[in-house]
């Protein structure tokens, strides 16, 4: 008796959910070594690979332009008083 055999007597379940793929294809235990010889040979054959490659993705930047000493000024006093207004409230 065979490891797969075995396996698959020992458990079933184990052996479904691992395997499913396999079961799905039909492939059984004994027939991968017929399965890798064949992708060798057309690997062999052809050895370029037949997917697109597509172009690289282009990268976002996430930095912020820089602003003059003015324009921060002016933002640190717009939050100050922003500030202000909502400690007033309460």
């Amino acid at each position: 008796m065979m490891r797969s055999e075995m396996l698959i007597q020992a458990e079933p379940e184990k052996c479904q959910s691992q395997f499913s793929d396999y079961i799905k294809a039909e492939v059984e235990p004994d027939g991968l070594e017929e399965i890798y010889k064949k992708v060798h040979a057309a690997i062999r054959a052809d050895p370029n690979s037949k997917e697109e490659k597509n172009a690289p993705k282009e990268h976002k930047t996430y930095n912020l332009k820089k602003l003059t000493y003015d324009k921060r000024k002016q933002k640190l006093i717009d939050r100050l008083n922003a500030f202000e207004c909502c400690c007033r409230s309460e």
